[in-house]
């Protein structure tokens, strides 16, 4: 898996940089994104820019390498998996709270019109 997925020199930097730190902050960049009845695109928008961020992470810490195409993509499709899962979740949320009589939740990540609507 190095050289595909991370370039440092055990995985437990990729988890903690990439998926701790930079998921958290993903996460959070989908719930507030969501939680501002903004559109997906721009929480789309604000994690390709968190993708550079945690990319800088890797350079400025651990010798990563800055400008490397491969790995920023690896990186944010990451931050992009978790960022998304942040805002459908508080959108689903959102739905079923602010519109209990036509919404409810049909997982952890959707909601479907209550039966009769």
């Amino acid at each position: 898996m190095q050289g595909i997925l991370y370039e440092e020199s055990t995985l437990w930097l990729f988890l903690l940089v990439t998926v701790v730190m930079g998921g958290w902050m993903a996460w959070m960049i989908g719930r507030g994104i969501a939680l501002g009845w903004k559109p997906y695109w721009q929480a789309v928008l604000s994690l390709l820019l968190l993708g550079f961020a945690v990319r800088f992470i890797h350079y400025a810490l651990f010798g990563g390498t800055l400008l490397s195409p491969h790995y920023y993509v690896v990186d944010t499709i990451v931050l992009l998996m978790i960022g998304s899962a942040g805002y459908r979740a508080t959108r689903a949320r959102q739905m079923t709270t602010q519109y209990r009589w036509l919404y409810e939740r049909s997982g952890p990540l959707t909601w479907r019109a209550k039966p009769g609507t």
